[in-house]
């Protein structure tokens, strides 16, 4: 269960605490640069999203994704956003995680801000944080700086953004483009609209988007195109199911409780 897995799976999460920020940042300047403006219908502060991982058929794993809080980035008004992942103590033998992904959106443009990561995976320890320049397409990490398209996301960002995508005239097999910044590189990848489907879960039918994100090949996935992700057919578009093969197995991630929805959870079906 590597580091990469949790992309789109909540995509899988994760934070560590930019207050910690070492690197300086430029005064804000009188930029004439215009951010972008998208309309945020689908999540608000205090939206909480747990998840179960199996392995197989071991319950291997529990994910957290949370909206925490407002915030102000240099005269800008952002959220942040949270996804968190660690295996189960009964797994934690065979491969034990401690995964965390935190990312300041902008709250006008739906782009993140800032970004920090930690993962402990076994012996593997890693951790990152960056700062985006939107207006000057590039971006800071400890490495140094970073040339980008203008709107790239994070991990933790990235379904925020795609949540508030509409899909309601969207035909089957429609492309649509992310830009995705991962472990100090760019990755120009999509993902693609695959219809719609009913899905018995924890919380009880829900209907859904269903959702083929390209991948990044490494040494977890042997596809860019093993991944399939559904969300919920209302204006939340909450992921409710994340299923992959792996080169080790078969991963699914299931949603198995939702507070603080912005919006009615219509696509749960009544009783």
């Amino acid at each position: 269960m590597k580091r990469s897995f949790i992309i789109f799976a909540l995509a899988i999460g994760l934070a560590l605490m930019v207050q910690s920020f070492s690197m300086k940042m430029q005064q804000p300047t009188a930029d004439p640069f215009n951010y972008r403006k998208l309309n945020n219908q689908a999540f608000k502060v205090g939206e909480k999203l747990k998840f179960r991982v199996h392995y197989g058929i071991i319950n291997a794993a529990n994910i957290t994704m949370a909206v925490d809080q407002a915030t102000t980035i240099n005269g800008r008004s952002a959220m942040v956003v949270r996804c968190e992942g660690e295996t189960l103590k009964s797994f934690d033998w065979a491969y034990k995680v401690r995964d965390k992904f935190q990312s300041w959106i902008d709250a006008e443009a739906l782009a993140p801000i800032r970004y920090a990561k930690t993962v402990r995976e076994n012996k593997y320890f890693d951790e990152d944080i960056a700062i985006y320049m939107h207006d000057k397409k590039k971006m800071r990490n400890s490495d140094g700086e970073l040339a980008m398209p203008m709107y790239t996301q994070d991990i933790a960002s990235a379904l925020f953004y795609a949540r508030n995508l509409n899909f309601s005239n969207a035909a089957v097999n429609q492309v649509f483009p992310l830009d995705l910044y991962l472990d100090n590189k760019i990755y120009n990848l999509n993902f693609t609209y695959l219809g719609k489907e009913t899905l018995n879960t924890d919380l009880g039918k829900v209907k859904c988007i269903k959702l083929r994100p390209k991948l990044v090949v490494d040494r977890v996935f042997k596809s860019s195109n093993d991944m399939s992700v559904w969300i919920s057919d209302d204006a939340n578009h909450i992921p409710i199911r994340v299923q992959t093969a792996i080169k080790v197995g078969t991963l699914k991630v299931d949603i198995t409780s939702q507070e603080g929805l912005r919006n009615s959870f219509s696509a749960l079906e009544k009783k």
